[in-house]
């Protein structure tokens, strides 16, 4: 739930390994990968990625497959390595991290015991819940489902405060879906009724998987169903969520328990361990009151229904096969299109990535990150940061005082590398060799205890957001800092014996638009210390948005098809960093091939390859099942729509390919966006 923006809507776990036999090998921009009879100025995205696409189907086990998939792929690979090393380490200590690593591993790829297990590693907890017998219980049993990572209603995590980014606050975000959009039980489309009679049988299958309520399954699931829907009207929409004035809304506790009278939040704090919270944001006011309520006017039997549901579903993927299978039938093959399940080592290895992230990306770190690519990146950074202001300066809607303001908060603008100056310290977390699910539950409430330990206390600003071993980047605005993990410094972002025109294409445009979000519709309502503050004069945020809503018109007409288009006012944000990175990154380049001698390689100017790098950084492949579901719930536009749509508002784009008036690529001066 951090406000923190991503490069890539594709990546959640990817590892890149800079060894011989880790790295893919590929050329840098190759020939075989475009098709060459597809003219640039019909589709440019075509050309660049055609021949990819077309040998580089889907795999049955992926929902899309990209260029980053591929990488992750074979990099996932590589962690099983590391892995298989650690496994066979002998004389390690209990309290190692290493034997924590191998214990949580080795349990996890243990399919004989999980199935001798079948459910019993979450009988405890059904058990539990059976014998609440009044509110006071019930409290009590939310408090411990959101210390062991189950948020059956909402989340409780750390975040700086919007409006004094030095101090980190307890922030309530609204939750408790099993369906991942609030439309998906509201609206009355055709394919989302479907979707809530899928999810009706799903849960009744679970609930006779899991051995209770047997032949009154099937109403016990209309029950859940209901009490979601109460909380998905409650919500607000995701376009309602990317106002940061909208869920800023700081209270003390006492302020709180006006708010939403049913739910002793006294009890609630006390329990999880924060009797004392202080500030709290509660992001979605409307939200709480209504669970409120529900504590009241729902019952206790049905209450029960509900956390039972909200157990089973998350234990399911770490118990016995049939609830694995049952659980991917509908997340994964329904829902996303999926053919079959990731080969159990992959999905081990992303749970234990999750409760042993850092102590991982240590490992890693030491073994494979190259410290000379830190070096490359500070110096692709600055050229970026010099880039980005003298675009700033230039622009003509933006008065001076304004102008002055934002090359300040550029030149603020933390930036980090590789990984963090400080390992975090694992040595309270536990790990047993009883269960595999039990071991998930321990690192769930060891993260817990320490996301919760932050709260009230000054922010550290060398903490990361982002494993070492994890393919992304992001700019987090309260901090006003760019991260790029080790990971992502490897092809097809980067590589260090490629051009200059490769890579400021590919890192080089990440760059670029990780510094954008500083000032994209979000970002910009930030000051240069990450406080929510108004530093713009009224005229030019005026102009500013005039100027994105030409962004928000084009990408709403982009066709995904079955009667659905992009949303560009939900897209804005990455649809701003997108455009602003192609051309900071582009005007960087030019800077550093300036008075220099520079050639053609495979026929193409450093001008096209820039272009070419953009567009194969985003080829990708894609079901059709996930692409509904990405225009319906993620920020982030389609690939396609990321690289056309950010180049057709860029005329050194049309300069590069011989691209006129009347092309489909063309797009006329006066109809394009010029924000940055």
């Amino acid at each position: 739930m951090k406000k923190i923006f991503l490069v890539s809507i594709w990546l959640t776990i990817g590892i890149l390994f800079a060894s011989d036999n880790g790295k893919i090998q590929n050329k840098p921009i190759d020939p075989a990968n475009m098709d060459l009879s597809v003219s640039p100025a019909d589709d440019f995205y075509q050309y660049a990625n055609g021949s990819w696409m077309k040998n580089n189907p889907v795999p049955d086990d992926k929902s899309a497959w990209t260029a980053f998939h591929q990488l992750i792929d074979k990099n996932m690979k590589m962690v099983r390595t590391l892995f298989d090393e650690v496994s066979k380490a002998q004389n390690v200590s209990p309290d190692s991290l290493r034997w924590k690593i191998k214990t949580f591993y080795n349990l996890g790829l243990d399919e004989e015991k999980i199935e001798k297990d079948g459910i019993a590693p979450l009988q405890t907890e059904l058990n539990r819940i059976q014998a609440l017998s009044n509110k006071e219980d019930l409290m009590s049993f939310v408090a411990h489902s959101q210390i062991r990572g189950t948020s059956p209603l909402f989340a409780l995590f750390p975040r700086q405060d919007e409006k004094n980014s030095s101090m980190v606050i307890a922030t309530l975000y609204q939750s408790g879906l099993g369906l991942a959009d609030r439309d998906y039980y509201v609206s009355e489309d055709e394919k989302y009724v479907e979707m809530r009679a899928k999810y009706l049988e799903h849960i009744t299958k679970m609930f006779q998987l899991a051995g209770i309520y047997d032949k009154a399954a099937a109403k016990r699931a209309e029950r859940v169903l209901s009490f979601e829907t109460r909380l998905a009207k409650a919500s607000l929409t995701r376009l309602e969520n990317r106002d940061p004035h909208k869920t800023y809304n700081k209270m003390n506790l006492d302020k709180l328990v006006e708010l939403g009278p049913g739910f002793d939040w006294k009890q609630f704090f006390r329990e999880v361990g924060l009797a004392n919270p202080g500030d709290i944001n509660v992001a979605q006011p409307r939200f709480f009151t209504e669970v409120g309520k529900m504590m009241n006017d729902v019952s206790l039997d049905d209450w029960k229904t509900f956390l039972s549901w909200k157990w089973i579903v998350r234990s399911a993927p770490y118990l016995n096969k049939k609830m694995v299978e049952e659980n991917f039938n509908f997340y994964q093959a329904y829902l996303s299109g999926k053919k079959v399940n990731e080969p159990r080592w992959k999905r081990v290895s992303q749970a234990t990535n999750y409760a042993l992230g850092e102590a991982i990306g240590k490992l890693y770190v030491e073994k494979y990150f190259p410290p000379e690519a830190k070096e490359r990146m500070l110096k692709l950074v600055a050229g970026l940061r010099e880039a980005l202001k003298d675009r700033i300066q230039q622009v003509d809607w933006m008065s001076d005082e304004t102008k002055h303001k934002a090359v300040d908060k550029l030149a603020h603008i933390q930036v980090k590398i590789g990984y963090p100056d400080k390992w975090r310290d694992y040595t309270k977390l536990v790990v047993k060799q009883d269960s595999y699910f039990q071991n998930v539950l321990r690192a769930s409430e060891f993260n817990f205890n320490y996301e919760l330990g932050k709260i009230g206390k000054e922010v550290d600003r060398g903490q990361w957001h982002m494993n070492p071993q994890v393919v992304n980047a992001y700019y987090n605005p309260n901090s006003n800092e760019i991260v790029f993990p080790a990971a992502i410094l490897q092809f097809p972002f980067f590589d260090m014996n490629a051009d200059d025109a490769f890579n400021y294409g590919g890192i080089g445009v990440v760059i670029g638009h990780e510094m954008t979000h500083g000032f994209d519709d979000q970002g910009r309502q930030y000051d240069a210390e990450g406080n929510l503050k108004e530093w713009w004069l009224k005229a030019d945020a005026e102009k500013f948005k005039k100027a994105a809503d030409v962004l928000v018109k084009q990408y709403d007409s982009f066709d995904v098809g079955e009667g659905e288009h992009v949303n560009g006012s939900l897209t804005l944000g990455e649809n701003i960093a997108d455009l602003g990175g192609v051309i900071v990154a582009y005007n960087a380049l030019k800077n550093a091939i300036k008075g220099k001698s520079v050639s053609k390689i495979d026929g193409f100017t450093p001008e096209q390859r820039f272009f070419l790098a953009f567009a194969q950084l985003w080829r990708g492949n894609i079901r059709p099942q996930a692409l509904l579901r990405q225009v319906k719930e993620d920020v982030h536009s389609p690939a396609r729509f990321r690289v056309l749509g950010s180049l057709k508002n860029f005329a050194p784009f049309f300069e590069a390919f011989d691209i006129k008036e009347g092309d489909p690529m063309y797009l006329p001066e006066k109809d394009r966006a010029k924000i940055w």
